[in-house]
C-alpha cells in the first residue's frame, strides 16, 4: 500500500479533523503531528521525555490516548497518539546522541526549510547522553506496541481504502 504525503497545504489552524476526516492523510513517520486538531491539543501536553521517568509516564499516558481512540474507532486520533509516540522516540535519540538537539552544524539553507536531511551540511560529533537514550527505549517499546496493535492496522487499511489516501 503506497504512502500519501501528508498534505501541508491545509489550513490546520482552522481544521477539526476529527469532524473531516476524509482530509487526513496519513504521510510518513511523524508527518503533522505538531498540526493535527484537536489531537494535537490533546496529546502534546501529555508528551514529554526529559528524564526516564518523565517519559515512562508520557508514554503510558499516550499509548492510554491511542487505546481509547481505537477503541472508538477514531483512527485520526490512534495514529496522532502513534506518531507522538514514535516522535518520543526520535527526540529523545536525537538528545541522546546531540545533548544540544542539534544534529547537523549551521543553519538550514533558506531553499530547504521545512525539509528533512543535512543539506550539505556537516553531522556534529555525537555527545551521548544516557538518560535520553533510556528515555527514547521507552518511547520505542510503547511506539511499537501501538504500531502493531491489530485493530489500528486494520482502522489504517480502511481510512486508506474509504479516503482513497
Amino acid at each position: 500500500m503506497p504512502l500519501a504525503k501528508f498534505d501541508y497545504s491545509l489550513d490546520y489552524k482552522n481544521l477539526n479533523l476529527r469532524d473531516q476526516p476524509e482530509l487526513y492523510r496519513t504521510g510518513i513517520g511523524e508527518q503533522g503531528v505538531l498540526l493535527v486538531e484537536p489531537y494535537k491539543s490533546e496529546i502534546l501536553p501529555h508528551w514529554k521525555f526529559k528524564t526516564p521517568e518523565l517519559a515512562e509516564k508520557s508514554a503510558q499516558k499516550i499509548y492510554a490516548l491511542f487505546r481509547e481512540y481505537v477503541k472508538e474507532e477514531d483512527f485520526i486520533g490512534a495514529d496522532m497518539a502513534r506518531k507522538f509516540l514514535q516522535m518520543g522516540y526520535t527526540r529523545s535519540r536525537r538528545y541522546a546522541n546531540h545533548k544540544s538537539g542539534k544534529k547537523y552544524d549551521g543553519p538550514v539553507p533558506d531553499d530547504k526549510k521545512g525539509q528533512s536531511g543535512a543539506h550539505g551540511r556537516e553531522v556534529l560529533p555525537n555527545t551521548p547522553d544516557e538518560e535520553k537514550a533510556r528515555s527514547a527505549e521507552i518511547f520505542y517499546e510503547v511506539w511499537q506496541k501501538a504500531k502493531n496493535n491489530k485493530k489500528y492496522q486494520a482502522m489504517l487499511v480502511a481510512h486508506k481504502d474509504t479516503w482513497k489516501e
